[in-house]
């Protein structure tokens, strides 16, 4: 398939749906930025096809940015995924400010009528105040979007020896190496987690958007990666946009292993703990001989030592559960990566961010390490995340 069709595969899906969503963003920013406040013609017409302007490129965007390698594609990405942001907490502020001004139109109502020009006056006070508090929004979120925490998480595991407690995994996820996030992240990153001393490194997914041969130099630094045991990798839903199979056998290359519905045992002064790793859910999707098998990842293993599941996807926990697991590390999420999504995620998956408990199984969910999209974060900061276990 020809690098056009490529892309069009892989984004058919959000030009579908994602037009009819921006129409609609981009209709109602215009309603309350121009329309209803009565603004003069010149800036009219001039706010009027800004707004189209940057409604079409972001569409037009994305999909070229598939047909380039990304250090050319950035160039128009960044401005293109700064506005995705943007515009997102100018609605989000507006549709806020437009409830808290029908609540007072109907609070002034009731003293005496409200004339046009009051009501214009009103519906230009809300919009400043939408606009001021959207743009403050976006630049915090532009300032966190790039910053990295370490956060340290200890977890109590009962099948777990006096022998290994201590022992640290440190967790990446969803890091989304691409046109937006290049070498120098990544090699921040590795510096980062070599400083931790880990025991285990865990990658859980979504570490790539694209191709290897664009990509196989900003994906480099994970060779340096050091700990005890090595560094562990499952496939996200995106690596089944950019050749999952390509990646897998690359990560190789690297000294990465790739955990592909099978366990490892790790060993530490004579005593096992297990590590398991199964597909993404939507590997299903792709002919590629790739499927989710928690069942043959664990199987043959000695019940008696403790296990812990790579899983790109939280909703894993479910069948963790009744196969014994301890611990599961998950990401898929981003914590929502701008507030307030990880509200709309809790729909669909059964734990957005953090440390849960499912019965006798721990789970723990990154909010990633880097970002997907708008290079923002809201109310959820990307992590390297050191978990220690704890013999209980």
């Amino acid at each position: 398939m020809s690098k056009l069709g490529e892309a069009w595969t892989s984004l058919s899906g959000f030009l579908l749906l994602g037009v009819g969503w921006l129409a609609f963003e981009h209709y109602y920013l215009w309603v309350r930025l121009v329309r209803d406040v009565g603004l003069p013609k010149p800036a009219a017409w001039t706010l009027t096809w800004s707004l189209v302007v940057l409604a079409v490129s972001i569409p037009v965007g994305v999909f070229a940015s598939r047909l380039v390698p990304p250090e050319w594609s950035v160039w128009w990405l960044t401005p293109v995924y700064v506005w995705i942001g943007v515009s997102t907490l100018l609605l989000m502020s507006l549709v806020v400010a437009d409830v808290l001004r029908v609540g007072a139109s109907f609070s002034l109502m009731g003293s005496e009528p409200m004339d046009a020009g009051r009501r214009q006056a009103l519906a230009r006070m809300s919009a400043l105040v939408a606009v001021t508090a959207g743009l403050v929004a976006s630049g915090w979120g532009l300032r966190e979007g790039r910053r990295v925490r370490v956060k340290r998480v200890e977890v109590p595991l009962r099948k777990l020896p006096p022998e290994l407690d201590g022992l640290s995994i440190v967790q990446l996820s969803d890091m989304h190496i691409g046109p937006m996030i290049g070498r120098d992240f990544v090699e921040h990153v590795v510096r980062t987690v070599n400083e931790l001393a880990p025991d285990v490194v865990a990658i859980t997914g979504d570490l790539v958007d694209g191709s290897v041969e664009d990509l196989a130099r900003h994906v480099a630094p994970l060779a340096n990666l050091s700990s005890t045991h090595g560094t562990y990798f499952v496939t996200g839903n995106h690596e089944y946009h950019a050749d999952a199979s390509r990646w897998c056998e690359h990560l190789g290359q690297l000294g990465v292993r790739v955990l592909r519905n099978e366990y490892v045992e790790l060993e530490r002064d004579g005593q096992v703990l297990h590590l398991a790793g199964i597909d993404d859910y939507e590997s299903a999707h792709f002919d590629i001989g790739h499927r989710v098998d928690l069942p043959g990842a664990v199987a043959g293993r000695d019940t008696r030592r403790a296990l812990i599941l790579l899983a790109h996807q939280p909703k894993a926990i479910h069948e963790a559960v009744r196969h014994g697991v301890d611990l599961q590390l998950s990401g898929h999420t981003h914590g929502g990566q701008m507030w307030p999504m990880g509200w709309l995620l809790r729909l669909g998956q059964p734990v957005v961010a953090g440390l849960a408990r499912f019965s006798e199984t721990w789970v723990y969910v990154s909010s990633g390490t880097g970002f997907s999209g708008p290079p923002m974060r809201l109310g959820a900061p990307a992590e390297i995340t050191q978990l220690v276990l704890r013999a209980v």
